[in-house]
């Protein structure tokens, strides 16, 4: 991670008895602001502390000086150095006289975005949260570099405060071959927004606090004429925006609607509830807790509407460490809201993954305890690497969307070519698809598949088919190279799973004859299935005990097992007759 910051032309501005302490101080390339306030004595703030720079309070005389030094005040009350990132903002009277001022360091920091990488290169639009000074427009500067000189985008930065591209009539280096626009006054933002996307043929638009209702719908105007977003807003979380009128638009906003008697009886809730309005404007979330810690909410839709219904998201928490490696866990949060169904299955996996036992090594299910399988020490902390909830999984099997569907959404770009089953392990490019959730699928799931970044030594490549169709390069390297595309619909693991047992040309487990015919009862059944074989016999080599079920339902999930080339058999006195799974 590459850092400049100039932070010597800041220096410049200030007063002798202000710079020299600074010069000298062994934190400096951490300073975060300088505060000048009349008669009272300068600080410096740093990440983990404040410090008085000197003992002599801060006169008119030397805020003249300072003041001196920069560019004009805005009408928000901000200036800038020319072709540097430090911003300067001022404090004034009921007269209109500057008596403040707090000097900001900005930093380019090359390298903070690879958190999210891979999400800014899939071409969906996001929104970056988190409170004052936690690195937002930082990463915002880093994203447009990326977008436009390393993905070849037509990047254009609103740039109201002349913040991310610094003051002047030429933006700062930092942000590489991406264009800016200036913005007159605050006011206007919305209305340069717009201009930029009916003059400038942008493919990606950069927005710097979106603050107003009218910057709001701006952003959801330029959304739906197919533009990329790339955005910022205060708020540490989603919650925050959800309670924000102004704001709530960019994530789909809140309508009140009146369920029928039955519609309400199914979802055990009031008859008025709360829905999303419309489609996020936002389709991807960033929640910055701290510089190197951030909350991914890789679908806002759902987010959304799981809090709507009195649920808790599963986000992904990622961060980085010192040595610049990326890590990425799921906290699997329990969901009070599920229906009953649902949260018995889910609570059901939850405890044989050895979560939520008794003090006997039983679990409490429904009144009755059921004995469990040794599963050694048991983590008090469950985390999910899983993409979705087990309710959104189920939801899409039951919906057709899933892994029990017969209708599939991949297919082969070039219809006469095929990755050479012969050779294994079959070598993989994925291209536009989150790196980890392939990991996960090919280690759940034991596939002899190798993840490459090289297109050369790929046998085929793996891509969403909403990224295929405007990349024509990526259809021209894969010719020229004879590798042929395989595309899938959404980068969900019942997708990445689907799609790698096809190129494989392993029989799909999700597709056994009585799947297209069964009832929801019975689907329900079969992915309570699959989901304790892909979550637990697979991937930790533990038995597992499903819940009871009739015959019919027994030898359904018999066979699905067999699919998965595992054993099992039936125990238990009716009605209490179950199923046990056992790993291979």
């Amino acid at each position: 991670m590459h850092i400049t910051d100039d932070l010597y032309r800041l220096l410049e501005i200030v007063p002798d008895q202000i710079r020299r302490p600074l010069q000298q101080h062994q934190d400096r390339n951490h300073l975060i602001e300088i505060v000048m306030d009349l008669g009272r004595l300068p600080e410096a703030r740093f990440p983990s502390q404040v410090e008085y720079l000197g003992e002599i309070p801060v006169s008119r005389k030397d805020l003249s000086y300072s003041i001196e030094r920069i560019g004009t005040f805005s009408s928000d009350n901000r200036a800038g150095i020319e072709q540097t990132l430090h911003r300067i903002s001022a404090m004034r009277n009921r007269k209109g006289e500057v008596i403040g001022l707090t000097c900001r360091v900005g930093r380019a920091v090359f390298g903070t975005i690879a958190m999210i990488r891979e999400l800014v290169e899939t071409g969906r639009s996001i929104l970056m949260l988190g409170r004052p000074g936690v690195g937002k427009t930082t990463a915002l500067r880093e994203i447009a570099r990326v977008l436009a000189d390393e993905l070849e985008k037509r990047v254009v930065i609103i740039d109201t405060s002349n913040e991310i591209a610094g003051d002047g009539d030429v933006p700062h280096t930092a942000i590489g071959r991406a264009r800016r626009m200036q913005v007159a006054s605050p006011e206007q933002q919305h209305r340069v927004m717009i201009e930029a996307v009916e003059n400038h043929t942008p493919e990606v638009i950069v927005i710097d606090e979106i603050g107003t209702e009218l910057e709001a719908l701006a952003a959801r105007t330029i959304a739906e004429r197919g533009v990329q977003l790339v955005g910022t807003a205060h708020g540490n979380q989603i919650e925050n925006l959800l309670k924000n009128p102004t704001l709530c638009d960019l994530i789909g906003g809140i309508q009140a609607v009146t369920l029928g008697d039955d519609e309400a009886r199914r979802r055990g809730s009031q008859k008025t509830v709360l829905e999303r309005k419309a489609p996020p404007t936002f389709e991807i979330a960033v929640e910055m807790l701290e510089r190197h810690c951030w909350v991914v909410h890789e679908q806002v839709a759902d987010t959304v509407d799981a809090l709507l219904r009195g649920k808790k998201p599963n986000p992904e928490v990622r961060t980085m460490d010192d040595n610049g490696e990326v890590k990425i866990k799921r906290e699997f949060n329990g969901s009070p809201g599920l229906s009953p169904s649902l949260n018995r299955n889910a609570r059901r996996l939850l405890a044989e993954s050895g979560e939520m036992l008794a003090s006997d090594g039983g679990f409490r299910n429904s009144g009755y305890m059921m004995p469990l399988p040794n599963t050694g020490q048991i983590s008090q902390s469950l985390e999910f690497s899983e993409a979705k909830s087990f309710e959104q999984l189920l939801d899409e099997s039951l919906s057709g969307n899933g892994m029990f569907s017969h209708s599939t959404e991949s297919r082969w770009e070039d219809k006469d070519a095929r990755p050479n089953g012969e050779d294994l392990p079959l070598h993989i490019y994925p291209y536009a698809i989150p790196r980890h959730q392939m990991e996960q699928a090919i280690t759940t799931l034991g596939l002899p598949v190798v993840l490459t970044k090289d297109i050369d030594s790929a046998d085929v490549i793996l891509a969403l088919r909403s990224h295929t169709r405007k990349q024509s390069k990526l259809r021209h390297v894969a010719k020229t190279r004879h590798v042929p595309i395989h595309v899938i619909k959404n980068s969900g693991l019942p997708q990445i799973a689907k799609a790698l047992r096809r190129l494989l040309d392993m029989e799909d487990p999700a597709t056994p004859e009585f799947a297209a015919s069964a009832s929801e009862d019975e689907m329900e059944a079969l992915e309570e299935t699959r989901l304790a074989v892909e979550q637990i016999v697979i991937p930790k080599g533990q038995p597992v005990e499903l819940l009871p079920r009739s015959p019919k339902v027994r030898k359904m999930q018999h066979e699905l097992v067999e699919h998965y080339r595992l054993k099992s058999a039936s125990f238990g006195d009716e009605p209490n007759r179950r199923l046990r799974i056992y790993p291979a």
